[in-house]
């Protein structure tokens, strides 16, 4: 429908063009004339010479030019059938314009020339071939406009796929930490197990049945990081120094589901975990008009010789960061002894894909 009426508008404006075109002229041809009256002798003429001009740019645009694009047929049989239609609407073009706009609406027989006098021939051939580029133009255009519109369609439904796959990663890596912690502690018959079996069933409800919109409360992710932080520190005990800190002033600041969860899980998996002696985590949450700040810090092992790891969590994380907020800053000191991380981001700046 949006096409059909922006063709019905481009053959408006190109009607309301040719007839000024013929009524300028018509005016000093026919001197003695008002200009009402030729106003509308000059209209109804241009709009019977529309006709053969409309069919030879619609066959050119749909038909012409697209079968010797596309290679549909062979090249001297195309160019063979634009030079018959191209004859067919000229004559259309001087029948109209001889035997029914110069007697009939002008009134002025004493005009008319041999059907294919030369000039009028090559003054029928203009007409049609400048409706012709007009409309070919236009839908240039609109095409082009179509292929960029369908390729930012096309990437905005690939960022979505990433961005559902990069969200849905993130709770099975979640997952899969916990039930090595509790594989860990089933392992020792610590009286803790059926606590932590608890705790991750209630992590595991917030997933699934709070988790679905594309932001949360920022309060709602910062329980899910104490919730995780209790569990580790039943696997850990006393082995574990822990620091959580937090200054947040309201509870209207969102933020993407899970998106500080896996630099915490980080900070267990590569930091804690690997570490023989007493340990130690740090984790500092203020938000100041919309800036949160989040700092993590854990102890870790030097190591000349780490284990290889993909490091799931933080890329994830990192890519996620890419793709739904315009304006964060995100910083990675790997020490000897300690791994920090610190993020900086505007909460306001939450992209929709």
């Amino acid at each position: 429908m949006k096409r059909f009426l922006l063709n019905i508008l481009l053959w408006l404006l190109y009607f309301t063009e040719y007839g000024y075109v013929s009524f300028t002229w018509d005016r000093g041809t026919f001197a003695n004339w008002t200009i009402g009256h030729v106003l509308v002798i000059s209209l109804s003429a241009s709009l019977l010479l529309l006709i053969p001009q409309i069919i030879f740019a619609y066959y050119m645009v749909y038909a012409g030019v697209d079968n010797i694009i596309k290679k549909k047929r062979n090249l001297f049989i195309n160019i063979a059938e634009i030079i018959m239609v191209l004859f067919a609407c000229v004559t259309i073009h001087r029948c109209i314009s001889d035997y029914i706009n110069l007697p009939l609406i002008y009134k002025a027989p004493q005009f008319e020339v041999p059907l294919f006098e030369i000039r009028h021939v090559f003054t029928a051939i203009v007409d049609l071939n400048f409706a012709f580029f007009v409309l070919f133009s236009v839908e240039s255009v609109r095409k082009q406009l179509t292929a960029k519109e369908k390729e930012k369609n096309l990437i905005k439904e690939k960022l979505e796929a990433e961005l559902k796959f990069l969200k849905n990663q993130t709770n099975p890596h979640f997952l899969l930490n916990t039930l090595n912690n509790i594989y860990a502690l089933a392992r020792k018959k610590s009286d803790h197990t059926a606590e932590v079996v608890m705790r991750l069933s209630e992590l595991l409800r917030f997933m699934l049945y709070e988790t679905k919109s594309n932001r949360i409360k920022l309060a709602d992710e910062i329980k899910v990081l104490e919730d995780y932080l209790e569990l580790e520190t039943i696997r850990y005990n006393q082995r574990l120094a822990v620091s959580f800190e937090k200054s947040i002033f309201s509870n209207d600041y969102t933020i993407t589901p899970f998106l500080l969860l896996p630099f915490l899980e980080n900070a267990f998996k590569h930091g804690i975990s690997e570490t023989r002696f007493e340990s130690f985590i740090h984790v500092n949450i203020t938000v100041n008009n919309h800036l949160l700040n989040f700092e993590i810090e854990n102890s870790k092992e030097d190591c000349d010789h780490p284990k290889p790891s993909s490091n799931i969590g933080l890329a994830n994380v990192k890519r996620r960061l890419e793709l739904t907020y315009s304006d964060y800053k995100l910083d990675v000191h790997n020490g000897s002894d300690v791994f920090k991380i610190n993020l900086t981001l505007n909460l306001d700046s939450y992209v929709e894909i």
